[in-house]
């Protein structure tokens, strides 16, 4: 076991990335707008819209709203790559449900089609989840509403999520974009993190690695936050540092003092 783990009486290192999707921890802003994009999923709405800064969480919203779809009769395709061209970018979503279109691209647009349909003769509901949405080519963005656009619009087949930075939004609004906006009924922005949000965060990392004590000062814990503005990949690493410095020095706890000389080497 790490020293550093032993020192705390730790059974695990509470800032790792390996989490199971039920023990992940959101904010009550996140919980409602998880419970929000679950109801318009319910819905069968077409499109759904989530942006917020980089570091704010969206990963572990999505990865919860898988959680919370698991025992739904829907079926969810993660597509992680939004660097593509259109083709590739289609190609990719069939590799990720198991499909082997062809090359052409009007074959890998219609085996999408035929499994949108597929699953809709099943009385399953597509979901594809497009991360990293602000990175999306124009020519992806154009054909999307395409996509979603089965039987003159008159059923609604599949449902859309795009999660990115707010620049996906700005896009979105502009009228070459308005098509595929029109579509997207949910619009989502992930509000900026509280001091509070990160106390919250930090005790339930900590009791998920096996303690109750809060190894963090109320001043470490406010500076931590300020330090970070609350993204939790910045917390997960400044505070991994801060208690690995802490074990070092012997300390049963982490002070303001400390985390600052820490923040400080681990800022950029």
């Amino acid at each position: 076991m790490m020293y550093w783990l032993d020192h705390f009486e730790l059974r695990l290192a509470p800032f790792g990335k390996s989490i199971a999707d039920q023990d992940l921890w959101l904010t009550a802003a996140k919980e409602a707008a998880v419970d929000e994009v679950v109801e318009a999923i319910e819905e069968r709405q077409t499109g759904i819209l989530i942006v917020g800064e980089a570091g704010q969480g969206k990963s572990c919203v999505l990865r919860v709203l898988r959680h919370r779809l698991s025992n739904r009769p829907v079926r969810l395709t993660y597509c992680h790559n939004a660097t593509l061209g259109r083709r590739d970018f289609y190609r990719h979503i069939c590799r990720a449900i198991g499909l082997n279109p062809k090359a052409t691209a009007a074959g890998v647009f219609n085996a999408l089609g035929e499994y949108v349909n597929e699953l809709s003769c099943e009385q399953l509901h597509p979901v594809f989840v497009i991360d990293e949405a602000h990175l999306l080519h124009q020519d992806v963005l154009d054909h999307l509403h395409i996509l979603a656009n089965h039987e003159w619009d008159s059923r609604p087949l599949l449902t859309l999520v795009l999660a990115g930075l707010p620049d996906l939004w700005d896009r979105m609004t502009v009228r070459h974009n308005r098509s595929l906006w029109s579509r997207i009924h949910t619009r989502l922005r992930l509000p900026e993190p509280e001091p509070g949000d990160t106390t919250a965060y930090v005790r339930h990392r900590l009791r998920l690695a096996g303690t109750e004590r809060m190894l963090f000062s109320s001043d470490a814990l406010a500076l931590l936050h300020e330090a970070c503005g609350g993204r939790l990949r910045d917390v997960d690493r400044i505070a991994t540092a801060a208690l690995k410095a802490a074990a070092r020095g012997q300390h049963a706890q982490v002070d303001r003092e400390l985390l600052l000389r820490v923040a400080n080497v681990h800022k950029h």
